[in-house]
């Protein structure tokens, strides 16, 4: 029988790499303690070797282990080693990015149908990367469809698009799924006019790490702003009016400090250059935000609250059809949705079923994620609480839908971070990366996505200590009871 994480929460040491749900193919994997995460970024064995799952692009799942193990067995010397990558197309991006990186000469072979990069180990970092950044990768399912020799043709996307336009508002021909929400960021990036002028883009607020390092490594570089108020974003506006970016870039709101930019002003701005402006709405979702309405293109992970369940890996980028560019981002985004990161049938299929509870799904998430919020702001021991009802609530409000609410996601950080640790790991709720679960998962998310850049983060006003909270469909009693034990060792 599964494990039910919203009774049964995966939270102790006992439970370190247990995948997140409890499904051959979760997208998420219990770190149960403060060390088991710093022993996870350090690649300690003793936690690694634990470890059944782990978030798709960051830890290759078993599956696909195999899938690489076997291709490299059959097509590469002891001295390579191999990526599979989903399409023809992909693989040849990733060939010459590769080889600009490593500054190396890598090679493409076939795998039974499967494409391949070869790359001698001193590239081996730089083919991981691609993996990581670009998105477009080989799922858990489709590596044991092909190993069991049970690999699948065909696609769903355009049901799972159909779906999408009941919450978005936009024609079905202009939204386009990907293998991943880091694959439609790329492919958005790409499909942006003015980037064939060698132009850079703007970064508006603090992102989730992958959104920046994708504009930073497949762009011309970006100009970020940390917090997009004041003098700075007045000059932003300015220089967007002028022109000089190829794209701007946002999140409405922005992971994993709940902030959300002025969107009239700079959509304005965006409008009157010609500029593209790229909304994520990941973080709370199209349920609860119309981000189409400032964007011209809204990208999005179909991972985290659509899918629900935490068990396939799915994005998503819609062009808003009355956008200047619309014509060059459809034709661009058309194109990469089938020919580089086409989303595998099996996990469209998964993905068609957990979308059929999304809208009743949030409506708890809202409602818990709300109250949470109002109750830890009031908690002695908490310094500080993101969350859109009370972080840059009239920016959030204005794109927010008629019925929608502020979603599950919040973060804290104690007036004794110190002690921070300690509060974690006695915190009897699941603790993991990713969010947007049933269940609510938990995570020292700097610590997660910037181990290797605390310095850097702390200086965006990022805290090392800072916990991320992804509210699930438990009682709201159950939650608070839960933080309040915790938080009594703060």
């Amino acid at each position: 029988m599964k494990r039910d994480l919203a009774a049964n929460p995966a939270w102790q040491d006992e439970d370190l790499g247990l995948p997140l749900p409890d499904s051959p193919h979760a997208c998420s994997v219990c770190l149960p303690t403060w060390d088991s995460i710093i022993g996870y970024e350090e690649g300690r064995e003793k936690v690694v070797r634990r470890m059944r799952t782990g978030y798709p692009r960051f830890f290759k799942h078993p599956a696909v282990e195999r899938l690489f193990a076997a291709a490299k067995a059959e097509i590469a010397s002891d001295s390579e080693e191999v990526i599979v990558l989903p399409t023809r197309a992909s693989v040849q991006r990733a060939h010459r990015w590769v080889e600009r990186r490593a500054e190396t000469a890598v090679r493409i072979a076939s795998f039974h149908g499967l494409q391949v990069l070869v790359v001698p180990a001193k590239a081996k970092a730089d083919a991981d990367a691609y993996w990581r950044f670009a998105g477009e990768v080989v799922s858990s399912r489709q590596a044991q469809d092909f190993m069991d020799g049970n690999l699948r043709e065909g696609s769903k996307s355009h049901l799972i698009a159909r779906s999408l336009a009941k919450f978005s508002g936009a024609a079905v021909d202009d939204t386009f799924i990907f293998t991943s929400g880091m694959a439609a960021v790329t492919a958005v990036l790409r499909a942006l006019p003015r980037m064939h002028e060698g132009k850079k883009t703007l970064q508006l607020e603090f992102p989730y790490v992958d959104s920046l390092k994708v504009q930073e490594l497949f762009g011309h570089g970006v100009v970020y702003l940390n917090e997009a108020t004041g003098e700075s974003f007045d000059e932003a506006l300015m220089r967007i009016r002028q022109g000089e970016f190829a794209g701007v870039f946002t999140e409405v709101p922005s992971n994993p400090l709940l902030r959300t930019v002025d969107l009239h002003r700079v959509s304005k701005a965006c409008e009157d250059s010609g500029t593209p402006l790229v909304i994520d709405d990941s973080a709370t979702g199209p349920f609860n935000v119309d981000a189409l309405r400032f964007a011209d293109v809204v990208t999005g992970s179909l991972t985290k609250w659509i899918s629900g369940e935490g068990d396939v890996m799915a994005g998503m980028a819609t062009v808003r059809a009355d956008s200047q560019v619309a014509n060059a981002l459809r034709e661009s985004l058309a194109t990469d949705a089938t020919d580089s990161a086409p989303l595998y049938i099996g996990d469209a299929e998964v993905l068609l079923s957990n979308l059929k509870t999304y809208a009743e799904r949030m409506k708890t998430v809202n409602a818990n994620g709300t109250a949470l919020a109002a109750w830890l702001a009031e908690h002695p021991a908490v310094a500080e609480v993101w969350h859109p009802s009370l972080t840059n609530r009239a920016n959030y409000e204005a794109v927010m839908r008629k019925g929608g609410g502020y979603g599950g996601l919040l973060s804290i950080v104690l007036k004794a971070q110190k002690k921070t640790p300690k509060v974690y790991d006695a915190l009897r709720l699941s603790k993991g990366p990713s969010f947007g679960t049933t269940f609510t998962l938990v995570c020292p998310y700097t610590l997660l996505a910037h181990y290797h850049e605390l310095e850097w983060a702390e200086g965006c006003g990022v805290s090392a200590n800072l916990l991320r909270i992804s509210c699930g469909l438990e009682s709201i009693g159950m939650i608070t009871a839960a933080f309040e034990e915790a938080l009594a060792h703060g």
